[in-house]
C-alpha cells in the first residue's frame, strides 16, 4: 500500500467537506450568538472551529472503523473497504484526531468544555452503543449537528445565542438520518441492526421524519416573531423551509436525491442566520 494511496484514504475518512463545514456552523454559532469573531472573541472563535472540525473528522474516521463490515454492503467505495487504509491505520488516525480536538477543547470556556467532552462521549458511543437502536442514533446524530451552533455560542459566552438554529439544524438532521437509514436497509439488515425504518417500516420512517421536521419549520419563524432578526431573516428562511419540506416529501419515492436537497435546504437556513444577524447589527 502506497503512502500517497494510505494519505488520501486517510483524508476521505475525514469526509472533509463534512468536517470543515461542521466548523462553519460553528463560527455560525459564535456570530448569530453575538461574538465579536474578528475581534475580541476571534482567539477563542478560532480554536472552537478547528476542535469542530478535528472532531468531526476523528468522529467519522473512528465510525468507518467500526462500520467497516456494513461498508462493504452499503458503501464498498469507501477507504476501508477498498483497501486505501488498513483497519488499524484508520483507528490510530481518528485517535490521533480526537487528541487534536482535545487540545483546541481545552483552551475554551468550561460550558464549552462540558459540550465538547459530552459530544465527544457520544461520537465515540454512536457505532457500538446508538446506532442499531430505532430512532436513537438518528436524535444523537441530529443533537451532535445542531450542537456545532451551541459549541460556537458557548466559545464566545452564550452557548444559547443560537438556540434556535440548534433545534432547526437537530430536527432536519434527524429528518435526513431517517431517510439515509431509508436507503441503507439491506445493509444494515445484513449487519442485525434494528434501525428505525426496518423496526417500523420504511413509510412509516419516512412519516415520523417529516412529521418532526414540520417542527423545525414552525421553530425557525421564532426569531422573526421575537424581533430578534427582521425581514431579511424571513425572506431567506422561508425558501429554505420550503426546500426542505419538499425535499421531506420527495423521500417517499427518492431517498438519495432527497438527502441531498435536505442538505440544500439547511445550508440555505444558516445562511438566512447569518443574514438576520448581520442586518440587524
Amino acid at each position: 500500500m502506497s503512502i500517497r494511496r494510505t494519505v488520501q484514504g486517510a483524508l476521505e475518512l475525514t469526509r472533509p467537506l463534512n468536517s470543515v463545514s461542521a466548523g462553519v456552523l460553528t463560527f455560525t454559532g459564535a456570530y448569530v450568538a453575538g461574538g465579536e469573531v474578528f475581534a475580541g472573541d476571534a482567539f477563542a472563535v478560532v480554536a472552537a472551529v478547528c476542535a469542530t472540525i478535528l472532531a468531526t473528522g476523528a468522529g467519522n474516521a473512528i465510525n468507518d472503523y467500526f462500520d467497516r463490515e456494513i461498508d462493504r454492503i452499503n458503501r464498498p467505495d469507501r477507504p476501508i473497504p477498498r483497501g486505501a487504509i488498513s483497519e488499524r491505520g484508520a483507528l490510530a488516525f481518528g485517535v490521533l484526531l480526537l487528541c487534536g480536538a482535545i487540545g483546541f477543547a481545552i483552551i475554551l470556556p468550561f460550558v464549552a468544555i462540558a459540550i465538547a467532552v459530552f459530544n465527544l462521549s457520544l461520537l465515540l458511543a454512536y457505532t457500538k452503543v446508538f446506532k442499531g437502536l430505532p430512532g436513537v442514533g438518528n436524535v444523537v446524530v441530529g443533537f451532535l449537528t445542531g450542537s456545532t451552533f451551541l459549541f460556537g455560542g458557548a466559545a464566545v459566552g452564550a452557548p444559547l445565542g443560537a438556540g434556535v438554529l440548534f433545534v432547526l439544524a437537530a430536527i432536519a438532521t434527524i429528518t435526513r438520518e431517517i431517510i439515509k437509514d431509508v436507503e441503507d436497509v439491506a445493509g444494515d439488515r445484513e449487519e442485525g441492526l434494528n434501525t428505525l425504518p426496518i423496526a417500523i417500516g420504511e413509510r412509516a420512517a419516512t412519516s415520523i421524519g417529516i412529521g418532526i421536521l414540520i417542527v423545525a419549520v414552525a421553530a425557525s419563524a421564532l426569531p422573526y416573531l421575537a424581533g430578534s432578526f427582521g425581514t431579511v431573516y424571513l425572506l431567506v428562511i422561508v425558501p429554505a423551509d420550503l426546500v426542505m419540506l419538499a425535499a421531506a416529501i420527495r423521500s417517499l419515492r427518492d431517498p438519495a436525491s432527497a438527502q441531498r436537497r435536505l442538505k440544500a435546504g439547511m445550508l440555505l437556513a444558516v445562511v438566512a442566520f447569518i443574514l438576520g444577524r448581520a442586518t440587524m447589527v
